[in-house]
């Protein structure tokens, strides 16, 4: 398929599935459509992540410090502010601390910036207890000016159409190759004459203004947020978790993810959480020893390759456990041993 073939099948497999989540409210239940937030959202968080992380290959553990800024955000400003506004400066004031950390760490890479990022988030997450407890003397926030239950759902559907979207579009970008110029190799990128510092800012700060939104928009369903809920360093380690066994260098594997994963959440982690994350792991292990890319390279040729390769796994152990491996190299040492003295 050519590349605006390509193109055309990504944007009406989008407008497909914004239909269908379009639909949902008026024919599902309350439990369903708190499960359906949930998958929303982390198909915008893990899209948005995989957009800058999975291209340029750093591992930004900063995810739910932008979130918690921009749930902070939109708890100090909806009272005075309206929804969209609310959102649009949660996801400004996030995307403008992204600048100054990235400013700060993304000239490094591997290990050292992602525990910066996390030590980071943490630093963020204890500046504002200590705000909250010290100078305002409470320890979290309550939201009085609540939206419906319609508008949040829409919002946070409008937020994961736009963090797929962008993927696409960037993708197909002078920007978006920029990144996948850095991923492969930095130091030719530069020489090529990318601004590879720049890039990697302004793809830092995309990111996190999705984060930021996607946190103000999901504020409103707790109606009382503290550091430990909106900065909780899980919805970062998910995020991550979800964009890699869904595939971070593709375009829907996160979103595959997100939902798959959702489902499992829902259903499991308030009854049995030991299984969830057990599952969780389990996937990510499978994952990266059989699948590197991701549960969106899966094709019928991956299944056939299993199945070639467990068949001949199963032809050599029944080879070695009936003895006749044992009895055929005895019997070649003995030749050779004979050869010799002939």
């Amino acid at each position: 398929m050519t590349s605006r073939q390509l193109l055309v099948r990504d944007l009406l497999v989008l407008f497909g599935l914004t239909g269908w989540a379009l639909a949902l409210p008026g024919i599902a239940s309350e439990f369903v459509l708190s499960m359906a937030l949930t998958c929303m959202m982390y198909v915008a968080l893990s899209s948005s992540w995989s957009l800058f992380c999975g291209t340029t290959r750093y591992l930004s553990l900063a995810t739910s410090a932008f979130f918690g800024i921009g749930a902070y955000t939109s708890a100090l400003s909806l009272e005075t502010l309206p929804w969209w506004q609310s959102i649009a400066l949660g996801a400004a004031v996030a995307a403008g601390v992204a600048v100054v950390m990235g400013a700060a760490v993304l000239h490094l890479r591997g290990t050292y910036f992602a525990v910066l990022t996390f030590g980071m988030t943490e630093l963020i997450r204890h500046a504002i207890t200590y705000y909250e407890k010290s100078v305002t003397g409470t320890v979290g926030r309550v939201l009085l000016e609540v939206p419906e239950l319609d508008t949040v759902y829409i919002t946070l559907l409008l937020l994961a159409v736009l963090a797929v979207g962008t993927s696409i579009v960037v993708r197909r970008t002078r920007f978006g190759l920029a990144m996948l110029g850095i991923g492969a190799d930095e130091q030719r990128a530069q020489t090529l004459g990318v601004n590879t510092r720049l890039i990697k800012i302004a793809g830092f700060a995309l990111t996190a203004a999705f984060a930021g939104a996607v946190g103000a928009a999901m504020s409103v369903r707790w109606t009382y947020i503290d550091p430990h809920t909106v900065f909780n360093p899980f919805i970062g380690f998910q995020t991550v978790l979800i964009a890699l066994i869904g595939g971070a260098m593709t375009l829907w594997g996160p979103l595959i993810a997100a939902i798959v994963f959702s489902v499992l959440a829902e259903t499991l982690r308030l009854q049995v959480p030991q299984l969830y994350m057990m599952s969780l792991g389990l996937l990510l292990i499978l994952s990266v020893l059989y699948l590197p890319g991701g549960l969106a390279s899966l094709r019928w040729a991956t299944f056939s390759g299993w199945w070639t390769d467990s068949r001949n796994w199963w032809k050599e152990r029944r080879y070695e456990w009936s003895g006749d491996k044992a009895r055929d190299e005895a019997r070649f040492k003995q030749r050779a041993k004979e050869r010799r003295h002939v």
